[in-house]
């Protein structure tokens, strides 16, 4: 199994990149959809989010209210590290499943764990690549505000809450450049498939 760990910034065209190596053959792995399953209701962690937060994150069906939540955390760094510390480790138990399981069906397979928070979560699974999408912050801005309806002030609000580019970059080796045309990026994505389905052919690892 050869492990590509793909993360960005909001809006920086990291789902586009997970769909195009979904296309070419990689076995995707979403972290959203895990932090999803790891807080559904009677789960540990959905526990501690409604002992922590309280009744107002909870909606009518009795699931957590994503939007009630939301608008909490990213308005409040305090609050957006309690739940970070509540989610990541349940994520990081489910990660590590579904990795085991997508190597032990296939050793040669390339896995992408697609995880928005690689940097904020310290997420440290074995690596062998960790690419990040990229775009500077007026083009995500516009991006946010045209095709996800966000003022201005929201987007700038979501975009800072995350790890600086700096910070993901200091991490990558592969750098994906999204800011241009939609052929530019998936130029570069064919290109980085091309590398590591070579390189997969002679990875083979077990667990994480």
């Amino acid at each position: 199994m050869y492990l590509i760990g793909l993360t960005g910034g909001i809006a920086s065209g990291k789902s586009t990149v997970a769909r195009r190596l979904d296309e070419l053959g990689a076995v995707h792995i979403d972290a959203d959809h895990l932090a999803r399953v790891a807080v559904e209701p009677g789960t540990a962690a959905f526990n501690q989010i409604s002992r922590s937060f309280g009744p107002s994150v909870i909606g009518p069906d009795g699931s957590l209210d994503r939007p009630a939540l939301g608008a909490l955390v990213f308005a409040d760094s305090a609050a957006l590290t309690l739940l970070n510390a509540i989610v990541h480790p349940a994520v990081r138990s489910l990660s590590n499943l579904v990795i085991s399981e997508a190597a032990e069906r296939d050793p040669h397979a390339v896995v992408v764990y697609d995880v928005p928070l690689l940097v904020e979560a310290g997420v440290d699974h074995p690596f062998d690549l960790i690419v990040v999408t990229h775009a500077d912050e007026a083009t995500r801005v516009r991006r946010m505000v045209e095709l996800r309806g966000m003022t201005e002030a929201e987007a700038l609000r979501r975009i800072r809450s995350q790890a600086s580019d700096d910070e993901r970059l200091a991490v990558a080796d592969v750098v994906i450049d999204t800011a241009g045309s939609l052929t530019r990026t998936l130029a570069q994505v064919d290109d980085l498939w091309r590398r590591v389905r070579v390189a997969a052919e002679t990875t083979v690892r077990g667990a994480p």
